[in-house]
């Protein structure tokens, strides 16, 4: 491997260590406010956009959010509408199942939760009019800072350009510069708890998915 990927390699293991660390010195309290805020600005985007298929997940310890998210959506779609929630391979890959409710969820490998019912393939979410995604960070330029699996970057190759993509952030994690790998796939839009919904990369359908405040 190049020698510029190992030092982005450790720029980005740095980032995510110092991140989640602030990540997890936030208070129950302030977890909820800031849950609370970002559920509301995604719903908003989700009634303006009343896609017929969504996918999302479950946010899990100290993840934006909330771990309500999925009902949360489920309850801002359209009756008819689909939300997939992700479904971890042994490859790290991501499957993608349906989300019918809290019952429908089961304990799954990494403290995640995981759909019960039966997957559509790694495809599925290509079929998706609103894609939500976790992230540790998200620079202004777009480019996305996960947990280091690379599951997400495969997800999003399989997105067509042309549909938004939204990262749900603390305050304080929409960054100026990610180190950036050639694998790396970046977001439209992010949501964070006080700027509400910025799109980032200023191109793309992230410019022209809602207000965006903060930018």
């Amino acid at each position: 491997m190049p020698e510029f990927s190992d030092e982005a390699h450790d720029a980005k293991r740095e980032m995510r260590i110092a991140l989640l660390a602030a990540r997890r010195s936030l208070s129950a309290a302030d977890r909820a406010v800031a849950a609370a805020a970002v559920q509301a600005e995604l719903v908003t985007l989700v009634r303006r956009l009343r896609p017929a298929r969504m996918s999302a997940y479950v946010p899990v310890a100290s993840e934006p959010g909330g771990d309500d998210l999925p009902d949360v959506l489920r309850a801002a779609l359209p009756p008819d509408a689909e939300l997939l929630l992700p479904v971890l391979r042994e490859d790290l890959d991501l499957d993608w199942a349906p989300y019918t409710g809290p019952e429908s969820l089961r304990a799954a490998g990494r403290g995640l939760r995981e759909p019960t019912a039966s997957p559509r393939g790694r495809s599925a979410v290509a079929g998706a009019g609103l894609v939500v995604v976790p992230a540790v960070a998200v620079d202004r330029r777009g480019v996305r800072l996960g947990r280091g699996g690379g599951s997400y970057d495969r997800a999003l190759a399989r997105v067509p350009a042309t549909v938004p993509t939204v990262a749900l952030l603390h305050d304080g994690e929409l960054v100026e510069a990610v180190p950036a790998l050639p694998h790396d796939r970046p977001v439209h839009c992010v949501i964070t708890p006080a700027d509400g919904l910025v799109a980032v990369p200023g191109v793309g359908p992230g410019a022209s998915a809602g207000r965006t405040r903060g930018s």
